[in-house]
C-alpha cells in the first residue's frame, strides 16, 4: 500500500517508539520510491505559507515525503494549512506528523483524526510493571520467540523500564537462542525457540536490582541461609544496599496490599490492585500463607529502620541489611 498522498500521525509520549515508527515509515517510503526526497521540519518554526512549500512536489524527484516533529507547536496560522493540506494531499508527497502527547495541539489532532487521508499510531509508554512485561511479551514474539509472562516480566525486572533497553535486550535474547530455547548462533531463517526465565538469567540475571528481589523473595518466604548467602554476595559484588531494601519494601506492600484486598476480586482484578502482572499473584498467595497484618508491619518496619540506615550512611551497611534479612525472616515465624 503506497504511502504517497497519505498522512501518517504519530502520537504519543514514548519517544523511542515514535523514532522506531518514524524509521520505519521512511524505510517504507524509500523501498517504494529510492529517489525520494526527504524534508524533516520542526512544527514550532513554521511560519505562513512553509508548509504549503514543504509539501509541494519536488522539483528534482518524482516524489517527495515531510517529517514534522513537535506537531503540538504548529501555530494557529498554520494549522489551517495542514488540515486544509490534509483534506486534499498531493498525491505524489508523503506526510509523517509526530505529536508527543498530552493536551497540547489536541484540537488539531482531533481535526486530522476526522480526515481520510490521515492514519494514527498511538505510542503511549507503559506505566505498571503488568504493561512493560505485555510490551515485551508482544515485543519478542514480533520478532518470532515463543515467551511466557513469567520470563517477560523477569526481563523487565533485570533491564528496567526503560523501552530502548528492552527491545534491544529482546534483540539480544532472539538472536542467541536455537530454536527450542537453547544458547547459541541462530540459522537463518530458523524458528525463534522459548525465551524462558531460566535463558532470561543466563543474559540478564547478573544484575543488581535483580539480586535485591531475589534475596527478599528468599526471606519473605522463609528461605533464610538463601537470603544471607545472597545478601552476602550482593555485598561482595558492591550492589547498593538501598536496592535491597527497596525491594524487600516492594515485596512486602505487595503482600499487605493482596493482604488488605476486597474479598471476591479476580486474579486479574487483583492484579490491578496490586499493580503486579497476573502470574505474581500466585506467588504472592503461596507467600502471604506464613504471614499476617501484625507480622507484615513488623517486618515493614524493619525494613524502614534499614533503608534509614543505609542511606544515611550507616558505619555497617552490610550489618544493616543483614540484621533486615533476619528481623524479616523472624516476623514471619511469629505470625499466627
Amino acid at each position: 500500500m503506497t504511502a504517497f498522498g497519505k498522512i501518517l500521525l504519530i502520537s504519543g509520549n514514548a519517544e523511542f517508539l515514535a523514532d522506531r515508527t518514524r524509521a520505519r515509515a521512511i524505510a517504507a517510503v524509500t523501498a517504494e520510491q529510492p529517489e525520494c526526497e526527504i524534508a524533516t521540519a520542526s512544527a514550532g518554526g513554521l511560519g505562513p505559507g512553509e508548509l504549503a512549500s514543504l509539501t509541494s512536489p519536488s522539483l528534482f524527484s518524482t516524489s517527495s515525503a515531510l517529517v514534522l516533529t513537535e506537531l503540538e507547536n504548529l501555530p494557529e496560522v498554520a494549522q489551517d494549512e495542514l488540515t486544509a493540506y490534509a483534506a486534499a494531499p498531493s498525491p505524489d508527497v508523503a506526510v509523517v506528523l509526530i505529536h508527543a502527547g498530552g493536551q497540547k495541539g489536541k484540537k488539531l489532532l482531533d481535526l486530522l483524526r476526522g480526515k481520510a487521508s490521515v492514519t494514527e499510531v498511538k505510542v503511549e509508554a507503559p506505566k505498571y510493571e503488568r504493561e512493560f512485561a505485555a510490551w515485551v511479551r508482544t515485543e519478542l514474539r514480533d520478532l518470532g520467540a515463543v515467551v511466557d509472562e513469567e520470563a517477560a516480566t523477569f526481563l523487565v525486572a533485570s533491564v528496567g523500564q526503560d523501552l530502548r533497553a528492552l527491545a534491544g535486550a529482546a534483540d539480544q535474547l532472539v538472536s542467541t537462542i536455537e530454536p527450542g530455547g537453547g544458547a547459541g548462533p541462530r540459522a537463518a531463517n530458523s524458528t525463534v525457540g522459548a525465551v524462558t526465565v531460566e535463558v532470561v538469567r543466563r543474559y540478564f540475571g547478573g544484575r543488581a536490582d535483580v539480586r535485591g528481589f531475589e534475596i527478599a523473595d528468599a526471606a519473605i518466604d522463609g528461605r533464610i541461609n538463601v537470603a544471607l548467602e545472597q545478601a552476602r554476595w550482593a555485598e561482595a559484588a558492591k550492589v547498593a544496599p538501598v536496592l535491597i531494601t527497596s525491594a524487600f519494601a516492594s515485596g512486602l506492600r505487595s503482600l499487605a496490599k493482596l493482604a488488605d484486598a476486597p474479598d471476591g476480586l479476580s486474579e486479574a482484578e487483583l492484579a490491578r490492585h496490586i499493580g503486579a502482572p497476573p502470574f505474581k499473584i500466585r506467588i504472592l498467595r503461596r507467600q502471604l500463607r506464613a504471614w499476617d497484618t501484625g507480622a507484615l508491619a513488623t517486618a515493614l518496619d524493619a525494613v524502614a529502620g534499614a533503608d534509614i540506615d543505609v542511606k544515611g550512611g550507616a558505619a555497617d551497611p552490610a550489618y544493616a541489611v543483614e540484621r533486615m534479612v533476619l528481623q524479616v525472616a523472624a516476623a514471619r515465624g511469629q505470625a499466627r
